[in-house]
């Protein structure tokens, strides 16, 4: 008893008393008493089991229910709340049992439909989740947390617009429902509402100052924004009232990261890993920190971690696979090469699409890699900007959209086309939504467009809401998805052609996307099946040049350039990434046949270039036959071409710039033809510039041309003084031809867009 003299019903509402008051260890042993005197006092043992549940004794409230249901099976209270427990001790399956009793006993039992739309979502079982909680709601249609609930599966279930609105409908019955709120925010994210989901959690957090997820998703919804300072400052906020709070600490990461603040964004993630060592998201941001920074050992290490921490990682395979190549670590590169396939095609992980390019050369799993990788990125297209209505301009505007005006190759070979375009024709307008540089190319580019429009610090929808409003007839991605793609600009449909163009050797497998300007060599007719857009045949190569390049005059010399003055000079200037182990054994048969021949390739990063002379010497090749050469100006990198004697090409991924590097100053380039556009780059350009004998089908036949080459002089010679000759009247260098022709194109797009054509693959003529 409680005290002399009570009775037991008196006795009970003194544990009530000390239960609504926060004394449960009072009145859990004032619940033993009344139950010693009396051990099958139902509301004694009803309540003992809920007071342990309030301790966390949730094996004992447990037994409690038990003993209370063993009294009175049919309370449906009480096997409502056993469920609760249950679901505590994460046993799912038996706390669905349990409502399901209750609500055999009660159908109409809001509480018991709500928890046990809570237990399904546990479950993963979103469908039936929903179905109980539209259960509840016919009961309570104003129950703020089943309508709040049900936003969340639905959410889960993609069904986005759903989900808002149930949200909605929850703060109609409840305005400052903080965590209806931030869940409405999360839904807005989903859907690219970045603005909106912001406005959310602020009127979240002026509900619950303290509300640290709130403040996490607030600065998530800034950086969308690209609003970056203040998103760090919100994730700060959150950190304030949780100092410990790991995602936040990786996501502060993330945003000093694309300040590229790299050292501070590397202590955020170590912060995070420090309260959490197996977080895998940290790990694998951290790995991408590393590998901005080009310290690719320690990027692989932090994705190996990662994929140690939670194997089915989305994006960490992906990371390992790219610094691997870039390592020039071919025995994990063989590893990853056989498990690519598999991560792909059974949706094991996310691969970057440009990644698996230096892998592989299967056109159906290079389209199946960017239709998931797009499908993870914008996995709900936004509504379209372009309403469809048609346009008559004076002039067909034209927008070039990239992340790579600026010191980078695309630059150097677009940079007159834009100048030539015709403006009494077109309106040529330049977005960048990559870094200014401050380089004379960037300046050069800059006033080649009629307008140039700096969006690099504009969120996707702005960005895409700029070219809307410009009345763009046609848009054109020349970044694709590299480095610094934006695809979610396009995909927000602000044109109503779209064209994918230059910078991304292979289909954007995106419904947004309209075109793909591309010639016959390197996208030749069997392979339409595997893009996604129509394609655009240009006469001769699809890739631009530039006329104006200058090469320096002061002529370098091969003792200089760290090069042996009278020796057979093999030449790979391609990024080391490029180098896969197969063509790097045809080089080294080749310097082992031509005496004195050395192998000069680009100096990449310490790691390869070491990985590169151990690849050679286990070939028998002395170390010391390859020469490493480090960046230049491109005036100073021109001259030095020519000083080597033959360069050679790489597969999967073929020289593209660096081929025309070569061309441009006389150098003959010897190519292998591969299976697609990455790997048949060079024979087009070598096909333009009419020198199709240096275009080979296999390996075998490519070890026997260079072979030949190097050891016929005069053939060489005759090569060499081809290209000279060609050089002023062949297509690859005919920027005006080039400009004309392109021209052509875009006008043909634009005249089927205004009969209200559908698009369609067509070739352009000629111009002569």
């Amino acid at each position: 008893m409680a005290s002399p003299g009570l009775t037991l019903p008196q006795a009970l509402n003194h544990a009530l008393l000390a239960c609504q008051t926060g004394k449960f260890v009072e009145a859990e042993k004032i619940c033993r008493r009344i139950l010693f005197a009396k051990p099958d006092f139902f509301d004694a043992l009803d309540l003992l089991a809920a007071v342990q549940a309030s301790l966390g004794k949730n094996d004992l409230a447990l037994a409690s229910y038990d003993r209370a249901l063993s009294v009175r099976p049919d309370h449906a209270e009480a096997l409502n709340n056993r469920g609760n427990v249950l679901k505590e001790l994460k046993r799912y399956d038996e706390a669905l049992a349990s409502y399901d009793r209750a609500l055999a006993v009660r159908p109409d039992y809001a509480k018991a439909l709500y928890n046990r739309g809570v237990t399904l979502d546990e479950l993963k079982r979103f469908d039936e989740a929903v179905a109980s909680y539209d259960q509840a709601l016919s009961v309570r249609p104003d129950y703020a947390e089943a309508l709040n609930n049900r936003g969340d599966a639905l959410n889960k279930l993609k069904r986005f617009d759903e989900a808002l609105a149930s949200y909605d409908r929850a703060l109609a019955v409840r305005p400052n429902y903080a965590e209806a709120l931030y869940n409405r925010g999360v839904t807005l994210g989903e859907l690219k509402r970045y603005d909106e989901a912001l406005a959310s959690y602020d009127r979240a957090l002026a509900v619950r100052r303290d509300y640290a997820e709130a403040f996490n998703n607030r600065g998530n919804s800034l950086k969308e924004l690209m609003r970056f300072d203040e998103a760090l400052a919100s994730y700060d906020r959150a950190l304030a009232v949780r100092p410990d709070y790991a995602e936040v600490l990786n996501n502060r990461g993330n945003v000093l990261k694309e300040l590229k603040r790299h050292d501070e964004a590397l202590a955020s993630y170590d912060r995070a890993l420090a309260v959490r060592p197996d977080y895998a998201d940290a790990l694998y941001h951290r790995g991408n920190a590393l590998n901005e920074l080009m310290r690719y050992d320690e990027a692989l290490a932090s994705f190996d971690r990662a994929l140690a921490a939670k194997a089915d990682h989305a994006y960490a395979f992906s990371g390992a696979a790219d610094c691997v190549t870039k390592l020039c670590d071919w025995d994990r590169r063989k590893l990853f090469a056989a498990e690519l396939n598999a991560h792909i095609s059974d949706k094991k992980s996310i691969i970057s699409p440009f990644v698996l390019l230096g892998y592989c050369d299967d056109p159906a799993l290079q389209l199946q890699c960017t239709k998931g990788f797009i499908q993870d990125k914008i996995p709900v297209l936004p509504m379209p900007l372009w309403k469809g209505p048609v346009l008559r301009h004076d002039k067909i505007r034209i927008a070039y959209l990239s992340g790579d005006f600026r010191n980078h190759p695309i630059a150097y070979l677009c940079a007159e086309l834009f100048e030539l375009h015709d403006r009494k024709r077109f309106e040529v307008i330049g977005v960048s939504f990559g870094p200014d540089d401050n380089s004379e190319i960037r300046a050069r580019i800059v006033k080649a467009f009629d307008e140039f429009h700096d969006i690099h610090s504009a969120s996707d929808r702005d960005g895409a809401k700029l070219l809307n409003d410009l009345h763009v007839d046609i848009a054109l991605d020349m970044t694709g998805y590299t480095q610094v793609g934006r695809p979610g600009i396009l995909a927000h449909r602000p044109a109503p052609i779209q064209v994918s163009y230059l910078g991304y050797p292979a289909t954007t497998g995106a419904d947004f996307i309209d075109y793909i300007i591309a010639d016959t060599t390197i996208l030749p007719p069997e392979q339409h099946a595997y893009y996604t857009e129509k394609i655009v045949y240009l006469p001769g190569s699809y890739l631009v040049n530039d006329r104006k390049r200058a090469i320096t005059a002061r002529a370098p010399t091969r003792p200089a350039a760290g090069l042996p003055e009278q020796a057979f000079v093999f030449c790979c200037f391609n990024n080391n990434w490029k180098i896969a182990p197969e063509i790097f054994d045809v080089w080294m048969r080749l310097l082992r046949q031509v005496e004195g021949s050395v192998l000069w390739l680009l100096r990449d990063n310490e790691s390869a270039e070491r990985n590169l002379r151990k690849a050679a010497q286990r070939r028998g090749i002395d170390p010391s036959r390859l020469v490493f050469a480090g960046r230049l100006p491109i005036d100073e990198h021109l001259a030095r071409n020519r000083l080597m004697d033959l360069s050679l090409d790489t597969l999967p991924y073929n020289a593209h710039m660096t081929a025309v590097d070569a061309l441009w100053v006389g150098v003959p380039v010897v190519t292998c033809k591969g299976k697609t556009f990455a790997g048949r780059v060079a024979a087009g350009l070598l096909q333009a510039v009419g020198v199709p004998e240096l275009i080979t089908s296999n390996l075998e036949e490519y070890e026997t041309l260079a072979l030949k080459l190097a050891r016929d002089p005069a053939l060489l010679a005759e090569i060499k003084v081809k290209l000279v000759r060609n050089r002023d009247a062949c297509t690859l260098f005919d920027t005006e031809r080039y400009a004309r022709q392109i021209e052509a194109a875009y006008t043909t797009m634009w005249e089927m867009w205004q009969r209200g054509e559908a698009p369609q693959m067509f070739s352009v003529v000629p111009i002569e």
